[in-house]
């Protein structure tokens, strides 16, 4: 069973200290948010081994989303100091009543810390190599503005003693720096610790996504490990903490606590419930004054005061859905055996995902599953490169035997011949939706827009991260004749299953005009 390297927040209650305000050179207290986030990302494997260093721990690195004014860069300050002088390597588990004393690492703070039996204990970094990363130097400021007078101010000033205005010395020959995305010199040095700043921000055009990749590059090579800090972001924009979050990885720690779906940040009520949820753990925020920050923003980008203090992840202007209303539509319902359902089918072949979505007669949306629970969505990165055609025909006949499907609507390009196969063997069942057709599409998302966005509509669905993902990644673009379609905000964004669900919606509504019902035993389509 793993456990957190307790040690770690210990100490940097005991060292670092309040970096300005009221309670200046106050001890710098973590928040009950604020410890669980620095425990998990110090969680040790039960298999740790000493000399370990990135590998003795369960995360790789790990990503903090809060509002804006949480406090998000005291405590990545609060970070850089145990980074470059505490206990955050592994060091062996305590077989009873070691001890790890300050004198033994040059602090004469007179702190020490005995562990208990099996407890996770740590060391230093001979050579901490901090970079302090953003994209911009008025992000890095905020870090770093924070971190100087944290260590001036407190008993760290003892062994680091040369805080400057571009670098800090650690001793053992370590240092601290301020890296953009402009210092192609810096990009790629050994690193042991990199906190990430904004990465909400971090796009290919700033050069984010370069910066990102070059430095865990550098990361790996020490078995260091690096944190991202954001505020919600712009999944139009395809940032690198979309990309994080997005990610299949398990050894990434995720922490984005969302307020509830159902409330709406254009309703002062429903936003003061928000931020109250919102600032739970941070309590020297001031709900009022943040309501007054956000009520001014709302004035000028109401989607930019969602993402910055509703924390939401929002889209700009052209997305198609409002992602708020889309979670307030989820639902946990099982769907017995033989339950009436309609399919929705949208295939690729090397590069966008497949996917089949499902729909019962009264508007429950849900990802049907196949073969030992596996669900109806195909990554073809996850299937050397090209999606498996025939177990994906596997999972259709597997339905169809599991649920009395009434019609299913497949978008034929690349899947041509198998639609035409699923056509004979289903008759009057499988049917062929081009979703080329401005008209055509243009009237099936309004259709499902529309029931999404109106609270009482009967449309549910089951939740699904990957649909949801791409829900969030579907962006309008204009036709003529005031019509739209849906298209990727960017390359590498997928909205393959926001198209099944759009064409599973479909086929229910034209189920339902056609006055189907359960007891019949031959339908007429129109």
């Amino acid at each position: 069973m793993a456990s957190p390297l307790l040690i770690v927040p210990e100490w940097v209650e005991q060292h670092c200290v309040i970096p300005d305000g009221d309670n200046r050179g106050n001890p710098f207290v973590l928040g009950d948010e604020q410890f669980t986030f620095v425990a998990n990302h110090y969680m040790v494997r039960s298999d740790a081994l000493v000399g370990q260093k990135a590998e003795a721990f369960i995360f790789r690195r790990s990503q903090l989303v809060r509002a804006q004014k949480w406090g998000k860069s005291p405590m990545i300050g609060a970070f850089v100091c145990v980074e470059g002088v505490g206990p955050v390597l592994f060091d062996g588990f305590a077989s009873g009543r070691e001890m790890y004393d300050c004198r033994d690492f040059g602090c004469g703070c007179g702190w020490a810390y005995e562990y208990d039996q099996g407890e996770p204990m740590g060391r230093p970094w001979s050579t901490p190599l901090i970079q302090i990363t953003a994209t911009s130097e008025d992000q890095t400021d905020n870090t770093y503005d924070a971190l100087r007078p944290m260590i001036e101010l407190g008993p760290l000033a003892e062994i680091i003693r040369h805080t400057g205005e571009e670098f800090i010395r650690l001793p053992g020959g370590g240092r601290i720096d301020v890296v953009t995305s402009k210092a192609n010199s810096r990009l790629g040095q050994r690193v042991t610790f990199a906190p990430q700043d904004e990465t909400g921000l971090w796009v290919k055009s700033n050069g984010g996504h370069k910066l990102a990749s070059t430095q865990r590059r550098g990361l790996a090579g020490m078995g260091g490990r690096a944190i991202e800090t954001t505020n919600a972001w712009d999944p139009a924009q395809d940032s690198v903490a979309q990309r994080t979050f997005e990610a299949p990885s398990k050894d990434i720690n995720k922490d984005f606590r969302q307020p509830p779906a159902h409330l709406s940040f254009g309703d002062k009520r429903d936003r003061h419930k928000m931020f109250v949820f919102n600032y739970a753990g941070a309590p020297w925020v001031s709900v009022a004054a943040i309501e007054a920050e956000a009520a001014e923003l709302v004035q000028k980008d109401k989607a930019e005061a969602e993402r910055f203090f509703g924390n939401r992840i929002v889209a700009g202007s052209g997305a198609w859905l409002d992602f708020a209303r889309w979670e307030s539509k989820k639902a946990t319902h099982v769907v017995p055996d033989k339950t009436p359902i309609v399919l929705g089918f949208d295939g690729s072949d090397v590069d966008d995902w497949t996917g089949i979505r499902a729909e019962t007669l009264d508007g429950y949306q849900f990802t049907p599953t196949y073969h030992d629970g596996r669900p109806t969505i195909w990554d073809p990165r996850q299937h050397n490169g090209r999606v498996p055609r025939l177990e994906i025909l596997a999972a259709f006949d597997e339905i169809f035997e599991q649920f009395d499907v009434v019609r299913a609507y497949c978008d034929p390009p690349f899947w041509q011949s198998e639609i035409d196969g699923l056509e004979a063997k289903y008759p009057k069942r499988v049917f062929r939706w081009e979703t080329y057709r401005p008209t055509q599409m243009h009237a099936a998302l309004e259709r499902m827009k529309t029931d999404v966005m109106l609270p009482e509509s009967q449309f549910t669905h089951d939740g699904d991260e990957t649909v949801g993902t791409h829900i969030r990644n579907a962006v309008e673009v204009a036709r003529p004749g005031q019509k739209y379609l849906i298209f990727k905000a960017s390359e590498t964004q997928k909205i393959d299953l926001a198209m099944s669900s759009v064409l599973a919606h479909e086929a229910a509504g034209d189920v339902i005009a056609a006055g189907y019902t359960a007891d019949e035993d031959e339908y007429v389509y129109y």
